[in-house]
């Protein structure tokens, strides 16, 4: 074995460090890079062992690994692009991820010590040490990179990994910068959500503490999400586990894209439990993640309410280009600027206003809050009255498992849009008749003697009532003669007229009656009714604010 002193990077120093050694500025990014190197690799496996309270971590794979010399001249060569001759594509057919060579500064910076054992079929294992804490004395003193060597291996930390490992690499990450803070579970989510690979080649697994990595991992996100937008029919496994989808869509694109955006129920489930980090709709390459959250390029939507439910994955392979690098130095974004980057963001534009559009529709329908502010087919009271009436449908929803849940939800959505128009007719009666009977009062108008008569009447009906019931305690909360006026005992009191025929509050209440009436018993309207008694309210409105500006 060819071990450590043989070795040097192939590169100034001093370049090495103007590049950026600190360029990554995630763990989950270097593992993002160690994974992308194993895929360029051809490897069908990648193994990660993580031990967060040992702070480290190891990367193995099964790849075709390198010879002592494809170490020192590729690996070691800061800046080696495997497609330099126009190779797009590695051995075994897959596209390749990596481009300038630089991005295995990610795995090179993470740590104080980078051990490193690579072998193919026919040679044995080569490799060695990158003490980065060498590595910063020998930069500050500026000695050249032929002097500069790779430390000497301790071949027992790789012992257990090297069993049954007939080709490809091992990377021990020793003594990690500022530690592992993320959780195990946090990872295995991120590199389930991040690490589509499977879906160009599907022999290709990641392991994670010797567990495969499926899309299994995000069952309880997947439990949690209710509305499907799918873009030219995208063939993904995770897609097979949104089973509790009330509804979903298919979008056709001329643009060649694919991929899925879908809603969860509540913006907290987008929420990756114990962090701060929140799924999003992220932009993929090839399998890789290229950008996070690609909603923040469209100012005015990623601001409203419906982009606070989204998640999913839009897939444009059309960026990894032949002759032109499309991506940031940083590997986490795409240039400004790119015409094919700009060509998906016009697409998706439109493909987010027509999602925007039908999944305000979609929480309408299933008695949800949709987005009131942008939303201008109901009225804010409308929209009030919406939500009232499907927190209280809410509470008469029958169990998931409960054999009636499909007949009882049958018969509140039948219900919802009366109830709706109730809840605000009830509430214009309520205000509009005691508004009236607060302006009698103020204006001192003496009860006539048919209004006196009304008051008995129902007062005796009302004490009738609380007798036969039982009841001991007061039930208004005022019992003055008014209270037992309706809004025709009201308006004759104050605008009636001597003409019949004359528009007055009077002859308004004698239409609006019947139908207050059947509002007031829970009656459900008829459509013409609903026109006919919003119609008469604005009359009777209007009288009202001409009464009291006068």
């Amino acid at each position: 074995m060819t071990n450590g002193s043989g070795f040097n990077f192939n590169i100034s120093l001093s370049v090495l460090d103007h590049l950026g050694r600190n360029l990554y500025r995630s763990f989950i990014t270097v593992i993002g890079e160690a994974i992308s190197n194993s895929w360029d690799a051809d490897a069908e496996n990648v193994w990660i062992t993580i031990e967060r309270e040992e702070n480290y971590f190891v990367i193995k794979d099964d790849g075709i690994g390198m010879s002592e010399q494809d170490f020192q001249d590729k690996f070691l060569k800061i800046g080696y692009t495997k497609r330099k001759n126009g190779d797009q594509k590695s051995s075994g057919g897959r596209p390749f991820i990596g481009r300038k060579g630089i991005g295995k500064l990610a795995l090179l910076s993470c740590a104080k010590k980078i051990n490193i054992i690579t072998k193919t079929l026919e040679t044995d294992y080569v490799g060695g040490v990158i003490d980065n804490n060498q590595l910063d004395q020998d930069i500050n003193d500026d000695v050249n990179a032929q002097n500069s060597k790779l430390g000497q291996l301790d071949n027992e930390i790789f012992s257990k990994y090297k069993k049954d490992h007939a080709k490809g690499t091992i990377v021990y990450f020793e003594d990690i910068h500022e530690g592992i803070k993320n959780r195990l579970d946090y990872i295995k989510i991120l590199v389930a959500l991040y690490f589509r690979f499977s879906l160009v080649d599907t022999k290709f697994n990641i392991y994670i503490n010797d567990e495969k990595i499926t899309v299994n991992i995000l069952t309880d996100l997947a439990k949690k999400t209710e509305f499907l937008w799918k873009i030219n029919e995208l063939e993904d496994p995770y897609i097979n586990l949104l089973g509790e989808l009330k509804e979903n869509e298919n979008i056709s694109s001329e643009v060649k894209i694919k991929g899925f955006i879908v809603s969860v129920v509540k913006p907290s489930h987008l929420k990756i439990r114990n962090s701060d980090e929140k799924i999003g709709v992220d932009l993929f390459v090839n399998g890789r993640l290229r950008e996070k959250n690609i909603l923040s390029h469209f100012s005015t939507f990623s601001t409203r309410v419906v982009a606070s439910y989204l998640y999913g994955q839009i897939h444009f392979d059309q960026l990894d280009s032949e002759d032109d690098d499309k991506f940031t130095t940083s590997r986490e974004g795409v240039k400004e600027g790119d015409a094919d980057f700009k060509i998906l963001l016009d697409e998706l534009e439109t493909i987010l206003n027509k999602i925007s559009n039908q999944w305000d529709e979609w929480r309408i329908k299933h008695r949800q809050e949709g987005d009131i502010e942008y939303d201008k087919r109901k009225t804010p009271k409308q929209r009030a009255a919406m939500s009232l009436v499907n927190k209280t449908a809410d509470e008469y929803t029958p169990p998931k498992d409960s054999e009636s849940k499909t007949k009882i939800n049958g018969w509140l959505n039948d219900l919802n849009d009366d109830a709706q128009f109730n809840v605000l007719s009830y509430v214009d009666c309520f205000m509009s008749e005691n508004l009236i009977r607060k302006y009698i009062k103020d204006k001192k108008i003496e009860l006539s003697e048919e209004a006196e008569k009304n008051i008995r009447k129902y007062k005796a009906a009302e004490e009738n009532n609380t007798n036969n019931g039982n009841i001991s305690i007061d039930i208004m909360k005022n019992n003055e003669g008014l209270s037992y006026l309706s809004m025709d005992g009201l308006a004759n009191l104050l605008d009636k007229s001597k003409n019949s025929n004359s528009a007055s509050l009077a002859r308004d209440a004698i239409e609006y009656k019947p139908m207050r009436n059947a509002v007031a018993h829970t009656g459900r309207l008829t459509e013409e009714a609903q026109l006919r008694l919003a119609s008469v309210y604005i009359n009777i409105k209007e009288r009202l604010e001409t009464l009291f500006d006068n």
